[in-house]
């Protein structure tokens, strides 16, 4: 098996690398798609791909947006007040759209098996990713959530508890995050704890970033999901 993959003509641009080695797993390979965090690309989190799962296809994904501060990408836009980040729910909501479709579109074009597919997202990344766990459970078998926090929209348009029972989530957040204060991983911890979901939550001496260990962490948490069948009914 090759790690180089030219990537196909998708909904959405993005970088792609092919499973290193078999699963275990009779069929198809898993597949993790990774959303990035606002004003970045899909070259940021490409590079977490050495230290992620072997067996995994990696997708990274561009959101669709010109981010107008950088010239980078966004999932939506954002507005800064004295009063905290504000989002466009209206066009988040658009986006998530965008990357139901684009996970169905990436398990086809690079073979990968439909029941096995996971997210991973940093900073605005991680909240579409929480918004897609939230609303579009059955698209997914599990999400890591990197230093995000949860939008209005995501909690009030959740999903029914029997839809997101046993989804494996595990979020992550920095005690010393400037962009997003450790407040809005612990609403995130506080939230989701009170939903049936195989829900996970570690926090790490670090700011607005992936640190070493929250990899390390995150990357021991999809090697193990891959190596279990999958919950009931999903």
């Amino acid at each position: 098996m090759s790690e180089k993959v030219t990537p196909k003509t998708l909904s959405l641009k993005h970088l792609v690398r092919g499973p290193l080695i078999a699963s275990p797993l009779a069929g198809k390979p898993p597949l993790l798609v990774l959303l990035h965090g606002v004003g970045s690309s899909e070259h940021d989190l490409f590079g977490l791909a050495p230290s992620l799962d072997p067996r995994l296809v990696i997708v990274s994904a561009r959101g669709p947006l010109v981010h107008a501060q950088n010239g980078g990408a966004a999932w939506y836009p954002v507005t800064f007040t004295p009063d905290g980040i504000i989002a466009d729910e209206g066009i988040a909501a658009q986006s998530r759209d965008k990357i139901v479709h684009f996970l169905g579109e990436a398990a086809e074009a690079y073979g990968a098996d439909p029941r096995r597919i996971y997210l991973g997202g940093f900073s605005q990344g991680a909240i579409m990713s929480l918004y897609v766990v939230l609303t579009q459970p059955q698209a997914i078998a599990g999400a890591v959530l990197m230093s995000g926090r949860l939008i209005p929209a995501a909690w009030k348009e959740r999903a029914p508890d029997e839809l997101l029972r046993d989804l494996p989530v595990l979020a992550v957040h920095g005690l010393y995050d400037p962009v997003l204060p450790i407040a809005s991983g612990r609403e995130i911890r506080d939230k989701l704890s009170s939903l049936p979901l195989d829900f996970a939550y570690h926090e790490y001496p670090m700011a607005h970033e992936v640190s070493s260990e929250s990899l390390t962490e995150s990357a021991a948490w999809f090697s193990r999901r891959l190596s279990a069948p999958l919950s009931a009914g999903r």
